[in-house]
């Protein structure tokens, strides 16, 4: 991104504090907001048949936090909420998404960054699952 565009992103911010046991957002509802945790433990959780709320993944500082607002139908696959406080910087989504709309040029640029970010989560994601389960070729 270019400075123009990283500084029309940043005028999308604004910095929250969340105390322990705040919902930022529940499974199934309508996707808003993405967030930069500063400091503090967020917890993804998904309700599992049998076993109620499971957590998936705990994020801590320099993670980033909900990119379900780019993809129809723009609902939260997960349930976050903050373990401890929180200190995050929160953009606002419908802002991104209209100015992103507006200018592909600067569109691009953020999805591709959000989409580098996801994939080094599924990454992690999946170096852990390997940790767990071992690898296929080991059995």
């Amino acid at each position: 991104m270019t400075p123009a565009q990283r500084a029309t992103v940043s005028g999308t911010a604004r910095e929250v504090v969340l105390a322990a046991g705040t919902r930022l957002f529940e499974e199934g509802q309508q996707a808003c907001g993405c967030w930069l945790v500063r400091s503090g433990w967020v917890a993804l959780t998904t309700s599992v048949p049998g076993h109620g709320e499971v957590v998936l993944q705990t994020l801590g500082p320099g993670d980033v936090l909900g990119w379900s607002w780019l993809v129809p139908p723009h609902r939260w696959h997960f349930t976050a909420t903050a373990n401890e406080p929180v200190s995050a910087i929160r953009l606002d989504t419908a802002r991104l998404h209209a100015l992103a709309n507006e200018d592909p040029a600067l569109g691009y640029p953020l999805a591709l960054g959000l989409f580098e970010l996801l994939l080094a989560r599924l990454q992690s994601t999946r170096a852990r699952l390997l940790d767990l389960y071992g690898s296929p070729r080991e059995c």
